[in-house]
């Protein structure tokens, strides 16, 4: 089979989640209060954080940056999704299919490792308390959550950059809702073995790096809050770390499924897409204000301010 440029390709086709029209519409529905609702959990957590003088501590400032992360990190697929469901021709530009396996990368990215740079912060306020505002400090903060980004931005680069470098020919058709890198290898009738590997080695070292800080900040966490006396001492140093916990296993459980596995076109990978880049956004600022007392109280006060206000 000749194989062309990928220049002179101008589209891919989407699959979607469904042929059917009737599920397509139900579809359509579930996915726009996904949406919505992940808007404004996420900006209410964000509205919350920047007005309530209680949430000044650096918890609160790296959860303010994966609130404004999340949004982000759905917004590259879902609004995509919506306009396909509703669409007899589910066709995505060469550059708009680029464009979402870049945020995808990046938004993904960083979000790795703003979670490992919040289980490092939950490790110094119960391993250290005494000096958390020391150790803690403005600029440290600063640093943690630019280099997440950084970091996010350089993987997203590097991958973005072999992609726009492949040649695609034959069958346009992605078996997907968005355009990922592993579902663009099998359409490229290029060489992908360096993209693959170099997607696999990235996402293994900023994925798994992350994870590893993640589970070696709660090592030393579990360490410390067993050594303390009081079990209501013990109650309170694992609700700190509870949020942040279960946000970290829906996050990574999923895409660890998604990236390390082969390949497969299964209906599992759309679950785990799903998941990750769909689900966690809307969850996490649930998990976040279910489980912590303090935000909670915030959006309390918060809620009351605002409802006096508008009277």
């Amino acid at each position: 089979m000749a194989c062309r440029n990928h220049s002179t390709i101008t589209e891919f086709i989407l699959l979607g989640l469904s042929a059917d029209p009737k599920i397509q519409a139900l579809l359509f529905v579930l996915f726009l209060g996904i949406y919505l609702q992940t808007l404004m959990g996420n900006l209410l957590m964000l509205l919350v954080i920047r007005v309530d003088s209680h949430l000044l501590m650096p918890m609160y400032f790296f959860l303010s940056h994966l609130s404004f992360l999340d949004p982000c990190f759905s917004s590259t697929t879902v609004p995509k999704l919506l306009e396909n469901l509703l669409s007899q021709r589910k066709t995505i530009s060469m550059q708009g299919c680029l464009t979402q396996v870049f945020f995808l990368f990046d938004t993904g990215g960083t979000e790795a490792c703003l979670l490992s740079v919040m289980a490092y912060d939950r490790y110094v306020a119960i391993c250290h308390p005494l000096l958390y505002g020391q150790i803690m400090s403005n600029q440290l903060c600063k640093r943690l959550v630019w280099g997440s980004w950084s970091l996010g931005f350089l993987d997203a680069l590097i991958n973005i950059l072999l992609a726009m470098n492949l040649d695609f020919c034959g069958d346009m058709s992605i078996p997907h809702y968005s355009c990922e890198l592993p579902s663009l290898f099998p359409l490229s009738c290029s060489d992908v073995s360096t993209n693959f590997t170099v997607m696999l080695c990235s996402s293994l070292l900023h994925g798994l790096g992350s994870c590893v800080l993640i589970l070696f900040s709660y090592t030393l966490i579990v360490s410390t809050v067993l050594n303390i006396s009081s079990s209501a001492g013990r109650n309170k140093a694992f609700s700190t770390c509870s949020s942040h916990l279960t946000a970290v296993l829906l996050f990574y459980g999923s895409a660890f499924l998604r990236y390390a596995m082969p390949n497969s076109d299964s209906q599992l990978e759309l679950i785990f897409s799903v998941q990750y880049s769909v689900i966690t956004p809307l969850v996490n600022p649930l998990i976040y204000s279910l489980k912590n007392n303090e935000v909670k109280a915030a959006v309390k006060r918060t809620l009351r301010k605002y409802t006096q206000y508008f009277r």
